[in-house]
């Protein structure tokens, strides 16, 4: 195995690639306000009492004002009228000002002159708000004079009210489309194919509650909305939760335990006959494809049992198999020789379907395009050429555009090339506009990878460290992640867990690390291999399965570790997948 500043090509050196019933807040705004306690809340304004405003609780600064008025929101939200309406009045605080309630209760009874009027009252500041709500005030005026066949009273809230506004233009040229042409009809607020719907009015209080300010209208749901918020930030934080089994209380901190990540090993597959170099788990699951310096390729099912048995073994092949892509439907898979040739299998029947080849220039990486018509890969020349998937050259991007040990993946909207063009830098190339971005390291670069969500890259460096980069609009590092060992092979890592929480990597000490991916923690070490891990691949379906590839000519699945349970009063003793592993709850639970 060949140094990564070795002239010749090294071994293991390329890279693989119903809302109107509801309105606001569940009822807040409804068009008969008077069985609510809404309607109960604005037949008695109350005034802020002057040490109300000033008041704090707890002792992060919470105004006891906010508190008590997003209760009270809540409190409605649940229906619990009759309670809303006893803590507005044994608080002294009020869920909405007195000109606000006016105002509610004038935009229900279609008072749109009142409405207008009191807009200016309700504390809006920015003049620009001001005229975007009375905008839609006019519009639901408009409409609803239409509805009623009041065609000239229409027609002048649209001349001497909507149009003086002067501001969404367009919109005002389609209002008038409305008066002119006698073929649209008003049916119930979306116009198109001679039709405009009308919002009911409890449907422009959420319209408008959303342009103003929190202060004025509280959000709905708010107090859902934090409650939700500080449960994600308690799941973000915990190192193991690693499961959306379970049922998540509001009684206790959010805690889940270590066994939550696999790291015992549950099986272990021995059919190479040389180093193993790359594996990757399909899109679905379902299987494993690996590739050896033994001019192999295997595809492995995922059995109902979680066992891996061997499906194909796929011969043909001259030289060492660098690495393998899956199609974006998992139905064929591309196997890269190490400077060689790209094939295209059939996953079921095993069959060699095409071989990509560029006379004798070798080819280096392989992937897929997002629809599965065309197939990727960086040649020796330092370019990058587009197949169809009959063979013929599509497109080739010339240049210094990969170097001759690379990975190459695109992202899966298909906007982005990604791929190593120097030792030291990855290249981001918009395929549409041609645009390119870089990501420049100080370190020489192993191998990368990117997220699911295609907005990281996880960037495996020479230097033994693993940089995660946000390449979504300005290019930024955002962690680092240290621990493992590597010193002249490559090594890879992955993302993986639930919603991809974790960072796994091989190392040349033959153990696997893993880290949460938020912290960057190191959280658990994975001793079983015998020589140098060189892949790892995270099962996308089934977070509790991780796949390593090793120079031992191994690969070993990891599952969770056993656990006791009690099952009819006796003790047994069951793993982590479903022939015998217990469901892992979130919260440390167990069964």
């Amino acid at each position: 195995m060949g140094g990564i500043e070795d002239d010749e090509p090294p071994s293991k050196r390329v890279k693989a690639s119903s809302k109107e019933q509801r309105g606001l807040s569940n009822g807040k705004f409804l068009e008969k306000p008077a069985n609510h306690s809404f309607a109960a809340s604005m037949a008695r304004p109350l005034a802020l009492t002057s040490q109300g405003d000033d008041e704090v609780i707890g002792t992060k600064g919470v105004k006891k004002v906010e508190f008590v008025r997003i209760i009270a929101e809540a409190l409605y939200s649940l229906g619990y009228s009759k309670t809303g309406a006893c803590l507005e009045e044994e608080s002294g605080i009020p869920f909405h000002s007195s000109t606000v309630t006016v105002f509610i209760q004038q935009i229900l009874d279609g008072n749109w002159d009142g409405s207008l009027s009191s807009l200016h009252k309700i504390g809006i500041v920015e003049e620009s708000v001001i005229k975007s709500a009375s905008f839609m005030i006019l519009q639901q005026k408009f409409f609803e004079l239409l509805d009623h066949g009041k065609l000239m009273e229409a027609l002048k809230t649209l001349r001497t009210e909507i149009s003086p506004l002067e501001i969404n233009s367009n919109r005002v040229r389609e209002l008038s489309s409305f008066i002119l042409s006698p073929a649209y009809r008003i049916i119930d607020g979306v116009s198109g194919q001679g039709m405009v719907k009308l919002k009911p009015r409890s449907q422009l209080l959420e319209d408008l509650q959303k342009l103003f300010p929190p202060t004025v209208m509280i959000p709905d749901r708010r107090l859902l909305q934090l409650v939700e918020q500080a449960l994600d930030l308690q799941r973000e934080a915990c190192l193991f939760h690693n499961s959306s089994v379970g049922e998540t209380s509001l009684f206790t901190d959010h805690h889940c335990g270590r066994d939550q990540i696999p790291s015992q090993t549950v099986q272990i597959l021995q059919d190479h006959n040389d180093e193993v170099w790359y594996l990757q788990f399909s899109q679905n699951g379902k299987y494993l494809a690996s590739s050896s310096s033994d001019n192999s390729a295997i595809i492995w099912e995922v059995d109902l049992d979680g066992k891996l048995s061997l499906k194909h073994r796929l011969i043909g092949h001259q030289k060492s198999v660098s690495c393998v892509s899956w199609s974006p439907n998992d139905d064929q898979i591309l196997t890269c020789g190490l400077e060689e040739v790209v094939r295209r299998w059939d996953v079921s029947s095993g069959e060699c379907l095409q071989v990509y080849e560029k006379g004798l220039i070798g080819l280096i990486s392989c992937n897929w395009s997002p629809d599965g018509k065309c197939v990727f890969s960086g040649l020796t020349d330092k370019s990058i050429i587009m197949w169809g998937l009959d063979g013929k050259e599509i497109e080739s991007l010339k240049g210094q555009k990969t170097i001759r040990i690379s990975d190459i993946q695109l992202t899966s909207d298909g906007k982005l090339i990604v791929t190593i063009c120097k030792e030291t830098m990855i290249l981001l190339i918009d395929r549409e506009s041609r645009n390119e971005r870089c990501i420049e390291e100080d370190q020489m670069i192993v191998s990368f990878t990117l997220s699911k969500d295609n907005k990281y890259l996880l960037v495996s460096l020479v230097n033994e460290e693993l940089h995660l980069w946000n390449i979504q609009g300005h290019i930024r590092l955002v962690a680092k992640y240290k621990g493992h060992r590597r010193s002249r092979f490559i090594v890879r890592a992955c993302f993986g867990g639930l919603d991809q929480s974790f960072i796994a990597s091989g190392s040349e000490d033959s153990q696997v690390y893993i880290w949460h991916r938020g912290s960057g923690e190191l959280i658990e070490t994975l001793e079983g291999h015998s020589g140098a891990v060189n892949c790892i691949s995270w099962n996308p379906a089934n977070p509790h399965m991780l796949a390593s590839a090793s120079d031992d000519r191994s690969i070993r699945i990891w599952g969770l570790k056993q656990l006791h349970v009690k099952q009819k009063g006796k003790g047994k003793l069951v793993s982590g997948n479903e022939n015998g592993n217990g469901v892992h709850y979130c919260n440390g639970a167990t069964t």
